[in-house]
């Protein structure tokens, strides 16, 4: 049986759930839109971890779950709580709830997307460098700094240069232009990611348990996410067998059974990885390309294989 957490309305999550409905998986659904009727106890004894699942459908034994899909919003902004003061005692329980979740997530048994222990490298942009560089992966030149200084230094030197939030909030890649230079003295408020620009073509690069599923994208931004979608082209992608090989490395290493790599491939042939998402949208590289994400995603958990 699969617990899926999330909204079951948001592309992702409706498509997995769709997809375990196909091959006849049997789910559980934990919505947190209606987190009131939601209620979770768990253990850890010595036989190991014990505890139930109720919803205001099912009343499920957790050890009957051996796959859990968790893509969750922030509890704190669900629209349910809109109105309710930060101290209210239904806003209280939902969040207690959600901890709850996670806290067992990360202790479950069988096949989990994703732990939020795992996840945890995402949250560091410039940690999550590291690892990569790990797995034989070539990063941009990185500066990240609060002095204006270092940073008009670092674009004389490479030219073009793109900036980015270093948390794991998303944020808008923009590329550094000379109205930017005005604006440096407010580094000093918040540090910022900046890296050489690397020009090319985006490649993302979706890794499910063994299999990958690459996409190739030319736009003609910056960040092709907020770019014109119309002059944006996205199509499946082959990618070269060794770095399809550390691909999965690079995912696995990170603990993730699920994950978005961003890569760029350079005019001469050399490959960048940007970062890794442990919670990706991969349903808009779906929908564009026709490759089986989800279905293999729904594979993995059930504990079987779409290529069989």
């Amino acid at each position: 049986m699969i617990l899926i957490c999330g909204i079951p309305t948001e592309p992702p999550v409706a498509s997995v759930i769709a997809r375990c409905n196909e091959i006849g998986a049997p789910i559980v659904l934990f919505n947190q839109r209606d987190f009131d009727n939601i209620h979770l106890s768990w253990g850890v004894r010595s036989g190991g971890i014990d505890g139930q699942l109720t919803t205001a459908e099912i009343c499920c034994d957790l050890s009957l779950l051996d796959g859990v899909y968790a893509r969750l919003m922030d509890d704190r902004l669900l629209p349910e709580l809109d109105t309710e003061p930060p101290d209210s005692g239904r806003r209280l329980r939902c969040r207690r709830l959600h901890d709850g979740l996670a806290g067992w997530i990360d202790l479950a048994p069988g096949r989990v997307v994703n732990r939020f222990r795992a996840m945890g490298s995402n949250a560091s942009k410039p940690y999550q460098s590291m690892l990569i560089k790990r797995h034989n992966f070539q990063v941009p030149e990185t500066l990240v700094t609060n002095d204006p200084d270092v940073a008009r230094a670092f674009r004389a030197k490479h030219g073009r240069v793109i900036y980015k939030s270093i948390s794991g909030l998303r944020s808008i890649v923009n590329e550094m232009g000379d109205s930017d230079l005005d604006r440096l003295e407010d580094l000093r408020a918040c540090p910022v990611q900046f890296q050489a620009y690397v020009p090319g073509f985006d490649v993302r690069v979706h890794v499910v348990g063994d299999e990958v599923f690459a996409t190739r994208i030319d736009s003609p931004g910056t960040d092709y996410r907020y770019a014109n979608h119309e002059e944006t082209i996205l199509e499946p992608f082959d990618l070269p067998g060794d770095l399809a090989d550390r691909c999965r490395s690079l995912s696995k290493g990170l603990g993730l059974a699920l994950s978005g790599i961003d890569l760029r491939t350079s005019p001469n042939g050399e490959v960048y990885c940007f970062e890794v998402n442990p919670s990706p949208a991969f349903s808009y590289y779906e929908s564009h390309t026709g490759q089986p994400i989800s279905l293999a995603l729904a594979h993995y958990l059930h504990g079987t294989s779409h290529l069989a």
